[in-house]
């Protein structure tokens, strides 16, 4: 098998003919011998008949259903699960991807060699205040904290060699960050494509603005469990140790300015009667729960069942 399409889609039933007819055309014209994994994400119109009487009609179909809306981590990494091409596509549903897109896609992964290509939805046809503005500075954000150097993360159009989408696990809202999980499972040949960006012609969009909240919380997520996801102590350890140091230190400094004070036979404050004090012992508080947080984060970690799970890329 060539190519695997992957398109999750939610209450897009308009869609989906004139979506498949398109990506028949161009599978045609490249000669590719290719699968469409539509995966319907518990969708309330008819988009699940639609996807039934397409696969009568197209033998490369395959349908999907959740029994529910589970979002659209869950329908990719289901569909990334069936997927049997040697390259792996993925597209939205609702016609602003354009499928004409997907031939320079794959030449990209089978030619030059990338491990993963991204689309770059250079200009948006998405109202500037509510999409645009927010997503360049999601971005920006997700380029200043991760290293790598895409304009857009979140663009539905990617190709993939199948063994990179074999190897991450999305759940949640990861979907945003397929990038980046890629890169941490050791997949760094990245690269990115000006794709075309159509307006939206059936439907509403399905995204609200709670998604720059739990983009931002996700981000959070992705940073700490690539860099300290099987050594928690490391990152809870440092910052015990460096609270319950400073915060003994303000004690100590307090406790040792009284006695100078009484030495010296000057006037003085008990060091319980200043507010510094009760910061200083916050701090050590803060840093015992620090290190207990961390001993429970390395306990948690050595009972994983993944804790010696490791990608090897080669082997003889």
């Amino acid at each position: 098998m060539d190519i695997s399409i992957v398109i999750p889609l939610y209450n897009e039933a308009e869609s989906l003919p004139e979506l498949t007819s398109w990506l028949d055309r161009v599978i045609g014209q490249q000669g590719w011998t290719a699968e469409l994994i539509l995966v319907d994400d518990g969708s309330s119109d008819a988009s699940w008949a639609v996807i039934t009487g397409l696969q009568l009609a197209h033998v490369q179909v395959r349908g999907i259903r959740f029994q529910r809306n589970y979002g659209k981590a869950a329908a990719l990494h289901v569909g990334f699960g069936a997927a049997t091409g040697e390259v792996v596509c993925t597209m939205d549903a609702d016609l602003q991807d354009s499928p004409d897109e997907l031939p320079e896609l794959y030449r990209m992964v089978t030619q030059e060699g990338y491990d993963l290509v991204s689309g770059w939805k250079k200009i948006r046809h998405d109202p500037k205040l509510s999409k645009n503005l927010p997503s360049k500075l999601y971005n920006a954000s997700v380029r200043r904290f991760t290293g790598i150097k895409l304009h857009d993360f979140n663009c539905g159009i990617k190709a993939y060699r199948r063994p990179v989408v074999k190897s991450i696990e999305l759940y949640g809202d990861m979907h945003r960050y397929i990038p980046v999980l890629a890169s941490n499972a050791g997949f760094r040949r990245i690269g990115e494509k000006v794709v075309t960006h159509h307006e939206r012609k059936y439907g509403v969009t399905k995204f609200g603005w709670s998604r720059f909240i739990n983009g931002f919380l996700d981000l959070l997520t992705v940073l700490f469990i690539s860099r300290f996801g099987k050594r928690p102590m490391h990152l809870f350890g440092s910052l015990g140790t460096l609270m319950f140091l400073v915060g003994g230190g303000i004690t100590l400094w307090l406790i040792g300015a009284k006695i100078h004070a009484i030495a010296s036979h000057q006037a003085y404050r008990q060091v319980v009667d200043q507010p510094l004090f009760f910061i200083a012992l916050t701090l050590v508080l803060m840093g015992v729960l620090f290190f207990l947080a961390g001993f429970l984060g390395e306990l948690v970690a050595r009972s994983s069942p993944d804790r010696n799970r490791y990608q090897i890329a080669e082997k003889f």
